[in-house]
């Protein structure tokens, strides 16, 4: 059985013959543990991937995301980071705090670059694999709309938005929507996006206003992945349970998600109706936990949201985690039962 096969039963709910496994990692665990890190890639490969598109256009981006200084992203926004080996954050959004009208949002770039891929090069490249593929492009209104601002001010702004906002906004998402449709007409197996939205024990705003504002963003993203035929990934972090089930009912096929920051016996509802991508406790149990508490806890996700399928072993080898406990989480799910 292919990857691909095994990743399609899961989110059917169709009795795969072993759990599908990714491993997201960040240079962090690269650097510290080398030989650990090609030590569970051999053993425990992954059954999901992604393609990375050739770009006729080259968007402007400027220096590491990952390495200590400044780095650029597509929107322009500028990113300072202080440790090697993660993301940092933006000290100054584009837009400044006394725009309050969002004046300048015309001076925001929309990077129309990540559209400059050929569909044919994706398909010769997903024929190469028998993985399941993940489109490579992933929007994040939310998140950019937050690098773009800053946190505090967006936050201010979505009270009562201005009208160069709701602009702007509708400008980002016919770009994202564009990126999405050209993906679709790939042949990668599921579109996917993205925004974390969860604080550790609610949501950071209120869910009301997330229906109001970004629940159609996602409808409109979910839907053109179904109608071409594919899957719907999304992952966010935190405490998002007041927003699954407007998630689930758009239709969403699989979800990374904090799953112990929410409890599982408060996702017992869900188990059968969406997919759970993961993840094992990256907050304490991966980095702070000991083998034994690593193998219960993948257990008790297994007892709480198996079903026939629904769970993908998932997890992120970041800042702290100790390899023993993640090599703990695959060997664990390779044990269980699949029923």
């Amino acid at each position: 059985m292919t990857s691909r096969k095994l990743v399609y039963d899961t989110l059917e709910f169709r009795n795969p013959s072993r759990v599908p496994r990714q491993m997201w990692t960040l240079p962090w665990a690269e650097r510290a543990y080398p030989r650990e890190m090609q030590a569970l890639r051999e053993r425990f490969p992954d059954d999901i991937g992604g393609v990375a598109p050739v770009l006729r256009q080259q968007p402007r981006t400027e220096g590491d995301m990952y390495a200590s200084g400044q780095y650029t992203d597509e929107w322009g926004c500028v990113f300072t980071n202080i440790y090697e080996g993660i993301i940092g954050e933006v000290k100054h959004p584009q837009i400044p705090a006394e725009d309050t009208q969002w004046e300048t949002a015309d001076k925001v770039c929309v990077p129309e670059e990540l559209l400059s891929f050929e569909i044919s090069e994706v398909n010769a490249a997903c024929a190469q694999s028998e993985k399941f593929l993940l489109c490579g492009a992933c929007p994040r209104p939310f998140e950019q709309l937050q690098f773009i601002r800053g946190t505090e001010n967006l936050y201010m702004d979505l009270m009562d938005p201005p009208a160069g906002m709701l602009a702007f906004l509708r400008r980002m998402h016919t770009f994202y929507c564009d990126l999405l449709e050209k993906w679709a007409k790939t042949d990668v197996d599921a579109l996917n996006f993205m925004d974390d939205w969860g604080a550790q024990r609610s949501l950071l705003i209120p869910p009301e206003m997330w229906k109001q504002y970004f629940l159609p963003l996602y409808r409109d993203y979910i839907d053109i992945a179904h109608r071409h035929g594919k899957k719907a990934f999304m992952h966010s972090d935190g405490y998002i349970l007041d927003i699954l089930p407007d998630l689930i009912d758009a239709g969403l096929d699989a979800v990374n998600s904090q799953l112990f920051c929410m409890g599982l016996e408060q996702l017992r509802p869900f188990r059968g109706k969406i997919t759970f991508w993961g993840e094992i406790d990256r907050q304490n149990l991966l980095p702070r936990g000991t083998v034994d508490e690593v193998r219960a806890a993948v257990r008790q996700v297994y007892d709480t949201l198996w079903n026939q399928g629904g769970c993908i072993a998932q997890l992120e080898f970041g800042p702290g985690a100790k390899p023993e406990n993640v090599e703990a989480v695959y060997e664990t799910w390779n044990t269980l039962p699949i029923l």
